[in-house]
C-alpha cells in the first residue's frame, strides 16, 4: 500500500510538472503580465499583448540590416527607422508575414553640404509627409521634403543662454503642426530646445526644477572651493526623450534620479509638459508613475536589478499611454489616472522579450519596439486588452453603463484587476449611483474616490430626507413651545376663583 501511494505521489508530481500553463479565453498561454495591488503586490494578469511579428535587420534584405538604431516613427502605415549604424533611415510598411521596405533614405537633394547623414538618432514626420531628422554627428536637424529635396536646417543656436562651448546634438525632437521643432540635445539641460518654422531659436520650454537637500546646501557653503569643485552641482535634469501627443502636450521621460527621489515622489520620471512647460502629469495618489514597483536594489548577484529607467512613451487613444523600461526591458502602460493597467516584457530572445530596447512606437493599439541589437517587434493587444481599452474609451464618451459592463467582463477574465474596480466605480459616479460606486472604490482601496462618492451620498441622503429633516426640527422645537403653554393655560384656569 505504501508503495502504492508513493508511486501515485509520483505520478501525480508529474502530471503538475507537465501540465500546460494556463491558458487565456482565446487559446493562448498567460505567460507574463502582471500589475500591483494597493499593498504593491504583484498581480498576475492574462496577457494584455503578445508579440505579432519580430522582424530582424536582415529580414527586411537591406545591405548590412540595421546596425545600433536608434529612432522609431510612425505615420499612418509607414514606419520610420533611424538605422543609426548604417547613416539611414529606413521606410517600410508591416505585411501580414512581415515587412515592406518602401525607401533606404541615405542622401537627399538641396544647397546644403552634407547631403548625407552621420549618425541619425531620431525622426519626426508630419502629415504632408515632410521629414525632420536628428541628424547628430553632423550638428544639425534637417527638413525634407516628402521627395527628399532639402527645405532647411536648424543648427546651433548662437544665443547666449545656448553654452556656445558645446556641439548641437540632437538626440531626440518633436514637431507641432506649425512646423516648430523641439530638440533635446546631448548634455542641454534647460529642457526642450525650441525653433520656429523658419529655423530661429526661441528659447528653451520645459527645463526641470533644481532640487537639492538643504543640508547639501549647508554643506556645498561650508566647503572650500576644491571640496566644491568635486560635489556633484545643483543643476537641471536632461530629458531622455520626448513625444507629443494629439491635444498639443509634450510627454518627456528621464533617468536621472536617486532612488530616494524615486520612493518620494519627487523624481517624476514621466512628464505631461503644457506649452509653459508645467508638469501636468496625473497620478492616482497610491502608486507613483515610475514603473516596477519592486526592484533588488543594490543585489549585485541579480541581472538588470534596480529601479524603472524610462528610455521612451507613447501616447494612444484616451490619453492612455505606455513607456519603455530599459532596465528590465519591459513595457508598462497608465491610464489617464495614473493607473497601472499592466506590465510585460523582459530580457530574452523570446518573442515579446528584449535585448536593448531603445524606442517605442504605436500603430493604432498595436506597439512597435525597436532594439538596438537590430529587430522591430509588433505587439498586438489580446482580447483581454482590447476590453480595457474598449471600457475606457466608452467611459470617456459618456456611455457609463456600456463601461461598467465592460469592466464586468474584464473582471470576469482578471479578478485582481484593480483598474477594473476604479472603472466601475467611475462609472457608477457618473451615473450617481453612490453607494455601489463606493463598494468597488472600497474593492480597490482607493480612499480618494471612495471620499467623493461617500461626500456625494451624504448629500443625496441629505436632500431625500430634507422633509423629515426639517419635521423633526419642526416637532423638536414646537412641542416643548406647546407643552409649555397648555402648561401656563392650565395654571391659569386652575387659579381663577
Amino acid at each position: 500500500m505504501k508503495r502504492f501511494l508513493a508511486f501515485f505521489a509520483v505520478c501525480l508530481a508529474l502530471c503538475v510538472l507537465c501540465a500546460p500553463a494556463a491558458r487565456a479565453v482565446d487559446g493562448y498561454q498567460y505567460s507574463y503580465t502582471y500589475t500591483y495591488d494597493y499593498w504593491e503586490d504583484i498581480r498576475r494578469s492574462p496577457d494584455a499583448y503578445r508579440a505579432k511579428l519580430m522582424i530582424s535587420g536582415g529580414a527586411l534584405g537591406v545591405p548590412g540590416g540595421l546596425k545600433t538604431p536608434q529612432g522609431l516613427f510612425v505615420r499612418g502605415e509607414d514606419i520610420y527607422i533611424c538605422d543609426t549604424g548604417n547613416n539611414r533611415i529606413i521606410q517600410l510598411r508591416l505585411t501580414e508575414d512581415g515587412a515592406q521596405v518602401l525607401r533606404v533614405i541615405d542622401s537627399f537633394s538641396g544647397d546644403t553640404e552634407p547631403k548625407t547623414f552621420s549618425s541619425p538618432r531620431d525622426l519626426f514626420v508630419d502629415e504632408n509627409g515632410d521629414l525632420f531628422i536628428a541628424d547628430f554627428s553632423n550638428n544639425r536637424v534637417v527638413r525634407l521634403d516628402k521627395d527628399l529635396n532639402w527645405k532647411l536646417s536648424f543648427t546651433k543656436p548662437s544665443d547666449a543662454t545656448f553654452d556656445q562651448s558645446m556641439n548641437f546634438l540632437p538626440k531626440k525632437l518633436v514637431a507641432d503642426t506649425s512646423g516648430r521643432i523641439y530638440v533635446l540635445a546631448q548634455n542641454v539641460n534647460k529642457g526642450l530646445v525650441k525653433f520656429e518654422a523658419n529655423g530661429d531659436f526661441t528659447g528653451f520650454i520645459g527645463a526641470s526644477k533644481v532640487r537639492y537637500r538643504w543640508t547639501d546646501y549647508i554643506w556645498k557653503v561650508l566647503s572650500t572651493k576644491e571640496q566644491r569643485e568635486q560635489q556633484e552641482a545643483f543643476v537641471p535634469t536632461e530629458y531622455d526623450n520626448v513625444t507629443l501627443d494629439e491635444k498639443g502636450f509634450f510627454y518627456v521621460v528621464t533617468k536621472t534620479f536617486s532612488e530616494n527621489e524615486l520612493r518620494n515622489g519627487s523624481a517624476e520620471p514621466v512628464r505631461r509638459l503644457n506649452a509653459v512647460g508645467n508638469n501636468i502629469l496625473v497620478e492616482n495618489g497610491h502608486h507613483f508613475v515610475i514603473g516596477d514597483l519592486q526592484w533588488a536594489a543594490g543585489n549585485t548577484n541579480i541581472t538588470n536589478s534596480g529601479p524603472s529607467k524610462f528610455v521612451d512613451v507613447t501616447v494612444l487613444q484616451d490619453d492612455i499611454y505606455t513607456v519603455l523600461d530599459s532596465t528590465h526591458n519591459r513595457l508598462f502602460t497608465y491610464d489617464q489616472q495614473g493607473n497601472m493597467l499592466w506590465a510585460f516584457g523582459g530580457v530574452g530572445n523570446s518573442d515579446g522579450f528584449f535585448n536593448r530596447p531603445v524606442a517605442l512606437e504605436h500603430q493604432g493599439l498595436d506597439l512597435l519596439v525597436l532594439d538596438e541589437a537590430g529587430s522591430l517587434t509588433v505587439m498586438t493587444p489580446t482580447e483581454y486588452g482590447k476590453l480595457v481599452y474598449e471600457a475606457i474609451a466608452l467611459y470617456r464618451i459618456g456611455d457609463y453603463e456600456g463601461s461598467a459592463e465592460t469592466w464586468r467582463q474584464v473582471l470576469a477574465q482578471n479578478a485582481n484587476c484593480d483598474s477594473a474596480y476604479v472603472g466601475m466605480g467611475r462609472a457608477f459616479l457618473q451615473q450617481e449611483k453612490y453607494e455601489e460606486a463606493m463598494q468597488y472604490f472600497k474593492m480597490a482601496q482607493d480612499t480618494i474616490n471612495y471620499s467623493e462618492a461617500w461626500r456625494l451620498h451624504r448629500m443625496e441622503l441629505v436632500e431625500k430626507n430634507v422633509g423629515w429633516v426639517f419635521a423633526i426640527a419642526v416637532v423638536i422645537l414646537v412641542v416643548p413651545l406647546a407643552v409649555k403653554r397648555i402648561r401656563f393655560i392650565i395654571w391659569e384656569v386652575k387659579q381663577e376663583p
